[in-house]
């Protein structure tokens, strides 16, 4: 299956349609609302789904990176999955996308954690307990993802997820795109600041103009605060590799220079997963939905067979527990 950016251009990922149009055109509806936070905020979320609603077979939150948002080319992403038969969700991170905050202000990761477990599990409350359920996550969306993981279903719904997929995962940041001393000594963080984000991040020129005029996105470097937090997600998510025991999929460029892909290799090696699956793509880059049309089929194709066959698995092992539980 194609993933739908091959229909984008370099102004819009919807190409020459309308957002309604390209949704009906991949047979997958969409809607998107408003939330308020704990904190007042009010955070963009979006949903969606297969037509015909029978064929869910799984739910599937996003979460998306530092300085990204889930209207622009990750909502391409997620109709991949909503037309592959998953329900899927996302949401704008505070100071990000159409969500109240600060432009890319983070100083603190637990809130925006809390948010994403609070809504995602809102969503999930909209299918039955026992549609299975998972996260995928892009960057600083791969960090989150992976904090969210380790409450094991400590949030309101009390349900663990199935699995995981992480693209391009913040687990660290690369050497290769680390500022030189002493400006990294003088902030007291370790933070990318040679060049663009999207002029590492695309290979494809026309996507990386594509990410470029992606709207309410801000390409600047983090503020200092940021800067520093994002460091001490990445500090604390490697502390606590060997506690993930979820089944997870590691996508990674190898070529990436923000994300580097040893971290992730690292994970792969330290985590309790019984199940767990890592693809490092040689000379990719940090964004995978940027290289070239048949590299993101390629990729991609991979990401929504893993979802199926633990959806799948997912659903057995669920079927086994009722039966069980019936003294069947």
């Amino acid at each position: 299956m194609a993933h739908p950016i091959s229909e984008a251009n370099d102004t819009s990922p919807f190409g020459s349609l309308s957002p309604s149009e390209f949704h009906a055109r991949h047979s997958v509806t969409h809607s998107s609302e408003y939330i308020t936070n704990s904190r007042g905020m009010k955070l963009f979320t979006q949903s969606w789904a297969p037509l015909p609603l029978a064929e869910t077979t799984a739910t599937v939150a996003v979460v998306h990176g530092f300085t990204g948002q889930t209207s622009w080319m990750l909502n391409l992403t997620a109709i991949l999955f909503a037309k592959s038969g998953f329900a899927t969700c996302a949401i704008d991170h505070q100071g990000h996308g159409l969500s109240d905050g600060l432009s890319n202000h983070i100083p603190d990761v637990g809130p925006v954690v809390d948010d994403c477990v609070s809504f995602f599990d809102s969503f999930r409350a909209r299918y039955p307990p026992s549609l299975p359920s998972f996260l995928y996550g892009e960057s600083l969306g791969g960090a989150i993802a992976l904090l969210i993981a380790l409450r094991r279903g400590s949030g309101p719904s009390g349900r663990a997820y199935d699995g995981l997929v992480l693209n391009g995962a913040m687990c660290g940041i690369s050497d290769k795109f680390k500022p030189p001393w002493p400006l990294e000594h003088f902030l007291s963080a370790v933070v990318p600041t040679r060049g663009s984000i999207p002029d590492v991040s695309f290979k494809v020129e026309w996507k990386r103009r594509l990410a470029m005029v992606t709207p309410w996105r801000n390409n600047s470097w983090p503020r200092a605060a940021t800067a520093r937090e994002l460091l001490r997600v990445c500090r604390e998510v490697q502390s606590k590799f060997a506690e993930v025991d979820v089944p997870f999929l590691i996508i990674h460029g190898g070529g990436d220079v923000i994300c580097d892909p040893a971290c992730a290799e690292e994970l792969y090696e330290k985590a309790a997963s019984k199940d767990k699956t890592i693809r490092i793509y040689p000379g990719m880059w940090h964004q995978l939905i940027g290289e070239p049309d048949e590299s993101v089929d390629l990729v991609f194709g991979e990401v929504v067979e893993w979802l199926r066959t633990r959806a799948e698995r997912a659903a057995e092992r669920g079927g086994e527990k009722a039966e069980a539980a019936a003294g069947v």
